[in-house]
């Protein structure tokens, strides 16, 4: 999906908004933190044990620019349909080889699994917390108590700076490290973690935010650090669109307000250009591989009518695993289709599957397949359900009583690339996604690179493979998401 030209920002210069002349109210700041801040002012320059602060210290220190916000780009062109009218049940047409789906039968374990132990034991550990289910605890560096935002200007950001750079977080580091190794996190795992530990250490938002800032410069990420007014914004850098998330354009390179996702501008904002030395990565949303967060295993039980026969599925899922993926933003497309899901419930689900096509001929087994992913759900646009555009994980389509075009899409590609191997994409109109299969039946189809892929759309209920619904029979869609192959 192309990302959309939003011009060039300005720069400004701060004209004095940032004196250096440190005006600190007797109401803000008692005599002893004023003192401390001075001590902090005084020795802002000081050594520290990495270079590499030193260096950055420096360049904070020097002026700063001034960047117009760029509002956040919006999934759909236009609404998604309100309601969608079911098709007219036609017969499909039967053809390919008989199909058996595989399943892994679970291993035979002698003894009851163990409960997973803890990642960190929170014994001796000065800040502890539940993440996802599972407990967690961290080491508070040195120092980290004079670490403070004040005065509430560039001054009080390079103070901050200065009192972490002098204080041992290498402990710290070690364990975010190592608990991300662990638990298996991506890079949205990672930036939830790091918000967690920061939120812990200060009540204060915008020295929690700080703290953020320190440990993803430390982590080697491309992150920056802003003011609007007395407000600290921390920006990440993404190369995939962030959608109906602010971001600036800071030397060519987008950096997006995570924490004003679906939350409208935030405005004009003072900030700096260079990355901290060797702090180069952007932050990654892609899934490849699911957390192994602590087990809070449901069941669930889904029904779908194929003509007048009814089937009956039952899964069991991971709720913690449910709750990590819906503080996801809005990443490209393609994230949401290549993530894979729990084994435990895809297993389960392809168990019963097996039952109903075993045998079957391709087209009809995978036709099945479809039938269950437009009748198993009741449709509802995501503005209806969560008051916000909400793409969802093909995990998160089971869990969810209702859903719309784009989460039925994910759910019947990941079931039809796993259960079939065939090749899928998904097919996005301005106001509608579906899916497409590479695969020999006739019906409407779309070419992409000079191959023929027949509609499968999940959305339009009792259409067979090969229908589209009627207003996008002769639209080419605007864009494809490629679905990888297993």
């Amino acid at each position: 999906m192309q990302q959309i030209n939003l011009g060039e920002q300005k720069l400004f210069k701060l004209c004095g908004h940032f004196s250096l002349a440190l005006v600190l109210s007797v109401s803000s700041l008692t005599a002893e933190s004023f003192a401390d801040f001075k001590k902090t002012q005084q020795s802002s320059f000081a050594k520290h044990k990495d270079e590499k602060d030193n260096e950055f210290n420096k360049y904070l220190a020097q002026q700063w620019k001034e960047y117009n916000a760029y509002k956040g780009t919006p999934l759909f062109e236009e609404p998604k349909p309100k309601q969608i009218i079911p098709a007219k049940k036609e017969k499909l047409q039967v053809v390919g080889p008989p199909v058996y789906i595989k399943v892994e039968e679970p291993k035979v374990e002698p003894k009851p699994k163990p409960k997973p132990k803890q990642i960190t034991p929170p014994v001796d550990k000065e800040i502890t917390f539940d993440f996802f289910g599972t407990k967690l605890g961290f080491s508070k560096p040195s120092k980290i108590e004079k670490a403070r935002f004040a005065p509430q200007n560039k001054e009080g950001i390079t103070s901050f700076f200065n009192v972490m750079a002098s204080s041992d977080t290498k402990m710290l580091l070690a364990e975010i490290s190592d608990t991300t190794q662990k638990l298996n996190l991506n890079d949205w795992g990672l930036y939830l973690l790091v918000q967690k530990i920061s939120e812990n250490m200060y009540s204060s938002q915008d020295e929690a935010r700080l703290m953020n800032w320190f440990l993803f410069n430390k982590l080697g990420y491309a992150v920056r650090v802003g003011l609007s007014g007395k407000s600290i914004v921390l920006l990440h850098h993404s190369k995939k669109i962030i959608y109906s998330t602010p971001n600036y354009k800071i030397e060519n390179q987008k950096f997006y307000v995570l924490s004003h996702y679906n939350k409208g501008s935030v405005g004009k904002l003072y900030t700096y250009e260079q990355n901290y030395p060797g702090a180069t990565k952007a932050l990654d949303l892609k899934l490849a591989t699911l957390p192994t967060f602590e087990a809070d295993m449901k069941n669930k039980t889904l029904e779908f009518k194929n003509y007048a026969q009814t089937h009956t599925i039952v899964y069991e899922y991971n709720k913690n695993l449910i709750d990590f993926m819906s503080t996801y933003p809005q990443a490209d497309y393609e994230t949401f289709f290549n993530a894979p899901m729990d084994e435990q419930s895809y297993q389960a689900i392809a168990k019963e599957l097996k039952k109903i096509v075993d045998g079957k001929k391709a087209s009809e087994a995978m036709n099945i397949v479809l039938r269950f992913v437009q009748n198993a759900f009741e449709y509802q646009r995501d503005d209806e359900q969560f008051g916000r555009e909400k793409v969802m994980f093909a995990q998160e389509t089971l869990y969810y009583d209702k859903s719309d075009c784009e989460d039925r899409s994910t759910l019947f590609a990941s079931l039809i690339k796993e259960l079939f191997g065939v090749g899928v994409v998904g097919i996005k109109y301005k106001d509608h996604i579906a899916t497409a299969l590479q695969i020999p039946l006739g019906g409407d189809k779309v070419t992409i690179n000079q191959k023929e892929f027949v509609v499968a759309d999940p959305t339009y209920i009792n259409a067979n493979i090969g229908q589209s619904m009627p207003q996008y029979k002769s639209i080419r869609p605007e864009s494809f998401v490629v679905v990888l192959g297993r």
